[in-house]
């Protein structure tokens, strides 16, 4: 099989998480102003419900399986055996966690209907094979499949969502476009896959090590999911939920565009070197990863701070005025989780030490878990922003120090000192810009063009890192050229 470019793979891979950036800068301001802060509060803590089930459904395949197939790419029949044996294992597990969900609706009547709709997403992971494509580096197809029916699922919320009163119907558009995008891939099948005998079939084997990803799955659905949970049980607020979910989502949208993209290409990569045995470039690209990650993280970081007083009254509307301080928050974890993400995407799990990488998150769940009781009671939403950056500091911490050398503290230094103390000066700035009289977009506007001139020619003048990689990039294609 011809290897794919790692270049292309990067281009595409960063388009979609573009592409996942652009499109909350469209629905975000109106669905959050038609459904409300309840309504998003509902979506959410139910949502945060059916991704325990969708963990038992996927048992840890999506990381697994693109591994599996990455590994055994050039085998054709190989590849097509083992994708047999993790998709109908999937199968197996979907049903099983369907099940469960069956139950629970039929025990819960608060949210029952919304639960039942929510059950088109838990069917639709007996389908998602991303995987294999992830797996074998063919990116462009999940990319175009992704952004269709994400703008798709768009153009639906839009004609038909219209008062408070279509949240059902905003949970079923949700449900119903995830369950149609993973469909859409089965087409493609035909061109990567032979027959196999079905007695050749193992399922054992794959059983034993999905559980080794799904342990930490789960663990790292505590920071994503439980939060979300607890604040719904605990505060039995579903305000407080929403409030958390919309500073979260801008959190995230930061985290797709400052590490997803890297670390899903580059970890599939990682996967081939280290069975190629080939180290030293391995190391080259979690330093050349970091640079990255430290130089758009501190970027994001620093300026969601700086201009968050601004942003949110305009971007969600009234009504949301606690998600700016949870922003002050949450904003570090950007930079903390794309530590930890890098060394666990690139890595951890390809040189197949996954289960030193479980220990970590357990141990980070466990605190996160603790800090959730103790401070949400009295703190809400911002308690469990809190309680999530302080276990998410801590797993870095983890990561970094029994990294073996591919990312010891003194590479995360040489990276991201000099971006640390440029956003800071940046965040001064554009924090105090605040106080200008102007016009909510005209300012954030003027926040975000200044801020963006002092972080790039302050990594300049200071002879950054990221400077030089692009001053040799562009003499190499002089050279080319």
């Amino acid at each position: 099989m011809k290897e794919p470019s790692i270049k292309k793979n990067f281009i595409y891979s960063t388009a979609y998480q573009i592409l996942n950036v652009i499109t909350p800068f469209i629905s975000a301001p109106y669905i959050s102003r038609v459904l409300g802060a309840e309504g998003i509060g509902i979506q959410s803590y139910t949502a945060s419900i059916q991704q325990y089930f969708l963990l038992l459904a996927s048992l840890g395949t999506l990381s697994y399986g693109a591994r599996e197939i990455s590994m055994n790419r050039n085998d054709e029949y190989k590849r097509s055996k083992i994708f047999w044996e993790i998709e109908l294992m999937s199968i197996g597990t979907t049903l099983i966690a369907l099940a469960g969900w069956i139950i629970l609706c039929f025990l819960t009547p608060k949210y029952r209907v919304y639960y039942i709709v929510l059950t088109i997403g838990i069917f639709a992971a007996a389908f998602d094979i991303s995987w294999f494509f992830n797996g074998i580096e063919e990116f462009k197809l999940t990319v175009i499949r992704n952004s269709i029916f994400k703008i798709f699922g768009i153009i639906l919320m839009f004609l038909y969502i219209k008062t408070r009163e279509d949240l059902l119907l905003y949970v079923f558009i949700t449900a119903a476009t995830s369950f149609l995008s993973n469909l859409s891939l089965w087409p493609y099948m035909r061109r990567y896959l032979v027959k196999v005998n079905i007695r050749e079939l193992k399922f054992k084997k794959h059983f034993s090590e999905t559980l080794v990803y799904f342990i930490p799955t789960i663990a790292t659905s505590v920071y994503t999911v439980l939060d979300k949970t607890l604040l719904g049980l605990i505060t039995n607020d579903a305000v407080q939920n929403g409030y958390y979910q919309q500073a979260e989502k801008i959190i995230n949208l930061a985290k797709s565009v400052v590490f997803t993209a890297i670390n899903s290409v580059v970890g599939v990569r990682n996967s081939y070197l280290f069975s190629e045995k080939k180290f030293a470039e391995i190391h080259e690209k979690i330093e050349a990863s970091f640079n990255f990650i430290f130089f758009m993280g501190f970027a994001c970081c620093f300026g969601i701070m700086g201009i968050a007083k601004t942003f949110v009254p305009l971007f969600f509307g009234a009504g949301y005025d606690q998600v700016v301080g949870l922003l002050y928050t949450f904003s570090s974890i950007i930079v903390i989780i794309g530590v930890s993400n890098c060394l666990g995407s690139q890595y951890y799990t390809p040189c197949g030490k996954r289960r030193e990488s479980t220990n970590y998150l357990i141990f980070g769940s466990v605190v996160n878990l603790i800090l959730n009781l103790l401070l949400i009671p009295n703190f809400g939403a911002e308690g469990a922003a809190v309680a999530s950056v302080i276990a998410e500091a801590m797993v870095s911490v983890l990561y970094v120090h029994f990294s073996c050398g591919y990312g010891d503290f003194a590479l995360l230094v040489k990276t991201g000192g000099k971006k640390l103390l440029v956003g800071f000066v940046m965040f001064v700035v554009i924090f105090a810009m605040n106080n200008l009289s102007l016009n909510s977009l005209v300012l954030i506007s003027l926040q975000v063009v200044t801020g963006a001139l002092i972080y790039v020619l302050g990594l300049i003048l200071l002879r950054d890192d990221w400077r030089m990689d692009m001053a040799q990039n562009m003499e190499r294609r002089i050279k080319r050229g």
